[in-house]
C-alpha cells in the first residue's frame, strides 16, 4: 500500500481515511470494499467475508455510523467515502482519462439503463457489463464466464454489485485472475444510478440520515437490524472495557 495514505485501525479493521485521489490506478490490481455496522455484524458470523474486508487494499467508510468506533475509542473520525462517493469519483477520473469501466451484477434491464445513462453523463467512457445468474453460489463455469467477459474487455475499473457479502467474497476470491486496475464493490449504487431507486438527496447524507430515507424506499433493509445491533453491542462492551480488541484486530 502507498505509505502516504492515511488509514485508521479501528474495531478490527484498517479503514481508509483519506482523499480518493490518493488511490492510484496502477498495473497491479487493487480491491476496494466498504465497511458499515451491517457488514461488521455479518463479518462476526462469516470468516471468509471478514477476511475479504480485512485484506482489502482499500476499505472505505460506507455510512457514518461505523466511525463511531474510532470516535468513541480513539477520539479520531474517519473520512467518509460512501458507495456513491466512490462511484462518481472514479467515473469522473475515467471519463477524463478516456478509459473503460465494467459493471458486474444486477439484472440485464438495470445494466442496460446504466449503459444508456453513462453514454450521456460520461461520453468518454467505454462501458460493458455482464449479468451473472441469480443463485446462492456460483458454479465453476459461472465464475469462468464472468472472468472471461471481464478480461476480454480489460477495463480500468470493475464495479461489482451483487449485494453484501456475496460481492466482496467473490471479488476477493477472484481478484488475482482479473485484468483490471481496481475492483469496487458498490452494491446499491447500481439501482440508484439506473433509476430503479430514487437517489438520496445530498442533504440527507450531510445530516447523516440517509439510512432513514433508504429504509423508507426499501423497508426490507430492516432485516439487517440484527447485524447492525451486533456492532453497537460490541462497541458498548469495548467502550466499557468488558470486551477488548486484540493485536490482530479481533474483538473478543
Amino acid at each position: 500500500m502507498i505509505s502516504d495514505i492515511k488509514y485508521i485501525d479501528t474495531f478490527g479493521f484498517k479503514v481508509f481515511s483519506d482523499n480518493l485521489n490518493k488511490i492510484k490506478l496502477e498495473s497491479r490490481i487493487k480491491l476496494l470494499n466498504t465497511i458499515s455496522p451491517n457488514s461488521y455484524g455479518i463479518s462476526t458470523k462469516d470468516a471468509s467475508f471478514a477476511e475479504s474486508l480485512k485484506k482489502s487494499d482499500y476499505l472505505v467508510l460506507d455510512g457514518v455510523y461505523f466511525a463511531l468506533a474510532s470516535i468513541f475509542l480513539q477520539r479520531r473520525n474517519i473520512q467518509k467515502n460512501q458507495g456513491p462517493d466512490v462511484f462518481y469519483h472514479f467515473m469522473d477520473r475515467i471519463n477524463t482519462s478516456k478509459g473503460k469501466v465494467f459493471f458486474l451484477g444486477s439484472k440485464e434491464s438495470t445494466l442496460v439503463k446504466i449503459k444508456e445513462r453513462v453514454k450521456k453523463d460520461y461520453p468518454n467512457i467505454e462501458i460493458d457489463y455482464y449479468s451473472p445468474p441469480f443463485k446462492e453460489e456460483f458454479s465453476d463455469e459461472d465464475n469462468r464466464k464472468m472472468i472471461e467477459v471481464i478480461n476480454n474487455f480489460n477495463p480500468d475499473i470493475l464495479f461489482v454489485g451483487m449485494t453484501c457479502p456475496k460481492q466482496e467474497k467473490w471479488s476477493f476470491q477472484h481478484k488475482e485472475n482479473l485484468d483490471t486496475k481496481l475492483i469496487c464493490c458498490i452494491g446499491a449504487v447500481f439501482d440508484w444510478y439506473a433509476g430503479n431507486q430514487k437517489e438520496i438527496s445530498p442533504i440527507w447524507w450531510k445530516l447523516r440520515l440517509a439510512w432513514v430515507i433508504r429504509i423508507i424506499h426499501r423497508p426490507e433493509i430492516l432485516g439487517r437490524l440484527s447485524n447492525v445491533m451486533i456492532f453497537f453491542k460490541d462497541l458498548l462492551l469495548v467502550f466499557l472495557r468488558i470486551k477488548k480488541i486484540t493485536n490482530n484486530l479481533n474483538v473478543i
